[in-house]
C-alpha cells in the first residue's frame, strides 16, 4: 500500500519560506513513470496544482508560482520537498502531496492522482 505523509511547520511568518516534506512508503519516487506533485487548497477555494517532480528528477511548476517555488528530492530517504518563498497570507492553505502514474504537467483531473497524503494545514501569519 502506497502512503504519503506531509510534514513541516503549521505556521509561517509573512516573507519567510514555507518548507514541507512528503515521505513516501510502499513505492519508490524513482519508479519509472511515477510523478509526485504538490497541490494546495486555500480556505473556501478549489485545489491548485503547484508543481511536480518526476521519477527522473525533472521538475515542472505552475507558472503563477514558478518564481517562488522549488521542488527537490532525497532518494535515499524516499522523500520529496516543497519550498515556497516570500509567503503572504494568501498562501494559507491545506497542502497535499500526491502521486500520479504518468507525468501530466498541470493536470487538474484530481481523480487521476491515485495516492494522496492526508494534507497539512499551513497558516501564514505574523
Amino acid at each position: 500500500q502506497v502512503q504519503l505523509q506531509e510534514s513541516g511547520p503549521g505556521l509561517v511568518k509573512p516573507s519567510q519560506t514555507l518548507s514541507l516534506t512528503c515521505t513516501v512508503s510502499g513505492d519508490s519516487i524513482t519508479t519509472s513513470t511515477s510523478a509526485w506533485s504538490w497541490i494546495r487548497q486555500p480556505p473556501g477555494k478549489g485545489l491548485e496544482w503547484m508543481g511536480v517532480i518526476a521519477y527522473d528528477g525533472s521538475t515542472y511548476y505552475n507558472p503563477s508560482l514558478k518564481s517562488r517555488t522549488s521542488i527537490s528530492r532525497d532518494t535515499s530517504k524516499n522523500q520529496f520537498s516543497l519550498q515556497l518563498r516570500s509567503v503572504t497570507p494568501e498562501d494559507t492553505a491545506v497542502y497535499y502531496c500526491a502521486r500520479r502514474d504518468g507525468l501530466r504537467v498541470g493536470a487538474q483531473d484530481w481523480d487521476e492522482y491515485d495516492y494522496w497524503g492526508q494534507g497539512t494545514q499551513v497558516t501564514v501569519s505574523s
